[in-house]
């Protein structure tokens, strides 16, 4: 007799939202959806490795979640990402958890200066796939529904 795996249903989410970042301590950050892009990008600046320990400060200081706060992660790793432009960029690599209508994802992120975006978290394809569906007509469907 064959165990079926038990699957967890899609969740409808909409184009952008609010999410948690358990791992990291932050809470409500805007995150824009984008199934364009297949790995999850997340705002840093001063990202570089002392020690063979990676160390970036997240956000940025007109932020209204920003800290100063520097993170230090000893697993990490480096690849060729390409951006909204269709141009290389090396960035490092980190894994860690988002909270999104009450699901927490282990997923992994790349490190980005996003300081001229509207949103410092892209959420991209590897991280919503099999888990949501994407309703470009709603907004804030997990901030919404936690706060409800």
């Amino acid at each position: 007799m064959k165990l079926k795996k038990k699957i967890k249903p899609v969740a409808v989410i909409g184009r952008f939202d609010r999410v948690d970042l358990p791992g990291l301590g932050l809470q409500d950050i805007h995150a824009k959806v984008d199934t364009g892009a297949y790995t999850s990008s997340l705002h840093c600046h001063q990202a570089q490795v002392i020690d063979g320990i990676l160390e970036f400060v997240l956000l940025d200081d007109e932020h209204p979640e920003f800290t100063g706060m520097k993170f230090k992660f000893k697993e990490f790793t480096q690849r060729e990402i390409k951006n909204s432009f269709g141009e290389a960029e090396l960035r490092f690599i980190i894994r860690t958890t988002v909270k999104i209508l009450g699901r927490t994802i282990k997923t992994e992120f790349s490190l980005s200066n996003r300081g001229n975006m509207k949103f410092p978290i892209l959420l991209g394809r590897k991280t919503l796939r099999k888990k949501f569906i994407i309703d470009v007509s709603q907004e804030d469907v997990s901030y919404l529904k936690k706060y409800s």
